[in-house]
């Protein structure tokens, strides 16, 4: 249906959107609303619809926006959360291990609807971590990497080569005396 109005509309080539929708307008009325559909007895729908003496119902608020509502089925992580659309939600500890049905309006994933059988259905939030849990503070200077100028390991190495040279120097040596012995 729509495609026929693009279709023509391609042919006007409009330079603004108010001069597409100013096209579209013109074309529901005149080739869709006024038109005679076989499906309505070779009625146009507009007439269709004037002509009908029921009285208009409305739809309740709450009805149509939970027509319109998604779901999904989650299973509860071992600290009492979930993940969604790549963030966390709490739903709590009585839930762990357990799948949950997930309520939702896919333009405002803010809140969560969870439904769990024996459970009345209950709201959640994103989890938000708090300031203590943030970002860690910088360390304080003293307690940051310094440049080093030497080898802290090779300077312990030298001392410790230092003071076994030093305990090794009255020691016998075999291995000296076989050899004296030879010459």
């Amino acid at each position: 249906m729509v495609d026929s109005f693009l279709s023509e509309a391609a042919l006007e080539k409009p330079k603004t959107l108010e001069r597409l929708n100013e096209l579209f307008w013109v074309w529901l009325s005149e080739c869709y609303q006024n038109k005679s559909h076989s499906a309505l007895d070779n009625k146009s729908p507009e007439f269709t619809y004037k002509s009908d003496r029921k009285e208009i119902r409305f739809v309740d608020a709450e009805l149509l926006a939970n027509a319109f509502l998604h779901c999904e089925t989650r299973k509860v992580d071992k600290v009492g959360c979930i993940s969604f659309m790549g963030r966390k939600y709490e739903v709590g500890l009585p839930f762990i291990g357990h799948k949950v049905t997930l309520v939702y309006d896919p333009s405002d994933t803010t809140e969560l609807c969870v439904e769990y059988e024996g459970h009345a259905p209950f709201k959640i939030k994103e989890l938000v971590i708090g300031e203590k849990a943030g970002k860690r503070p910088p360390l304080p200077p003293h307690l940051q990497k310094q440049p080093a100028e030497e080898s802290r390991l090779l300077t312990a190495a030298k001392k410790e080569h230092e003071k076994r040279q030093v305990r090794e120097m009255p020691a016998i040596s075999y291995r000296a005396i076989k050899e004296d012995n030879r010459v």
